[in-house]
């Protein structure tokens, strides 16, 4: 195994993952989707309808209990599904957020590409992130 897949296998065995059903159930019960991708591929791909575009690059800063850059509407507590591509930046990033403080942080197991080969609900894309 390389270096980098244990890295992975070490950040994911901290997080309860969701698959893209139990994602698309949760976000009824209120969890908040974060999409990581960059805007070029949110444009390409589409959307997860209600999903909050954070770019990685700024997700500390937005998702961070304390942060005083932090977006409303969600504390500590509060369930955050992470997804990115296919799920191994959003399982390195929602390790990191639990490590900030959101105590229920996870990744959704396969990323966007799962979820839309679900079937699940998708929308067109391209909105900006949330600077």
């Amino acid at each position: 195994m390389s270096a980098v897949e244990e890295f992975l296998e070490q950040a994911r065995a901290e997080l309860d993952r969701v698959t893209p059903e139990e994602a698309d159930r949760l976000r009824g019960e209120g969890a908040l989707l974060i999409d990581i991708r960059p805007q070029v591929n949110r444009a390409a791909e589409g959307e997860i309808p209600g999903a909050v575009p954070v770019e990685r690059i700024h997700l500390e800063w937005r998702l961070a209990p304390d942060s005083p850059w932090r977006l409303p509407g969600f504390d500590a507590d509060t369930l955050v599904i992470v997804f990115c591509n296919e799920s191994y930046a959003s399982s390195l990033a929602a390790r990191d957020l639990r490590r900030l403080g959101l105590r229920r942080a996870t990744d959704l197991i396969g990323g966007f590409r799962a979820w839309a080969a679900a079937g699940l609900p998708t929308e067109a894309g391209g909105q900006p992130a949330v600077p």
